[in-house]
């Protein structure tokens, strides 16, 4: 069965509350890390239609703080499913509702895996369908950010990582330099 990239979109909104915020009157970090979770978890239930768990999270790198009183908006849509786990993309946006202010906060991958009824990975069988610009993009990167992943988990030889080497090698293997 297909399944458009679209129809995983799942958009998120939280109200920055005291009890969310740091000493600066920030949105913590592990606050919105909580939040984005469940908004990516939710992405993948809805093209899977099973229970998914968190499998890694690539880097958050924060741009702007979300401030106490703004609003927080998730944008979690999956970019590529393979054999049983999919990656999720994040954009999180902030937005000072009252003075009409909206800005980007960070963005993330995140990597799940659909479960079985004994909570042990299964295939996808929903495969999904890119269609923007963006989303063939984002599935396109899919590959090799997945060959890091698994590098630096420890799973995948870098020799190993076809993706990644043809990135780094030209065809005579040697590495490729920008140095002139």
């Amino acid at each position: 069965m297909e399944k458009k990239a679209s129809e995983s979109l799942v958009v998120m909104t939280e109200l920055v509350m005291p009890n969310d915020t740091n000493h600066l009157g920030n949105l913590m970090g592990g606050r919105l890390m909580y939040w984005m979770d469940i908004a990516a978890a939710l992405a993948t239930m809805k093209h899977t239609e099973t229970a998914c768990v968190t499998a890694s999270v690539d880097n958050i790198s924060f741009e702007n703080p979300i401030r106490l009183g703004n609003v927080v908006h998730i944008e979690a849509k999956l970019t590529r499913t393979f054999k049983t786990s999919m990656e999720v993309h994040l954009t999180v946006w902030g937005e000072d509702a009252i003075g009409k202010h909206r800005y980007k906060s960070n963005e993330a991958f995140m990597t799940f895996v659909s479960l079985n009824e004994k909570n042990k990975p299964q295939a996808i069988t929903n495969e999904l369908i890119p269609e923007t610009d963006e989303e063939k993009r984002l599935y396109a990167g899919a590959l090799r950010r997945r060959q890091l992943r698994l590098i630096l988990g420890g799973k995948m030889k870098p020799q190993d990582a076809d993706e990644l080497k043809a990135l780094f090698l030209t065809d005579d293997r040697q590495p490729t330099t920008d140095n002139g």
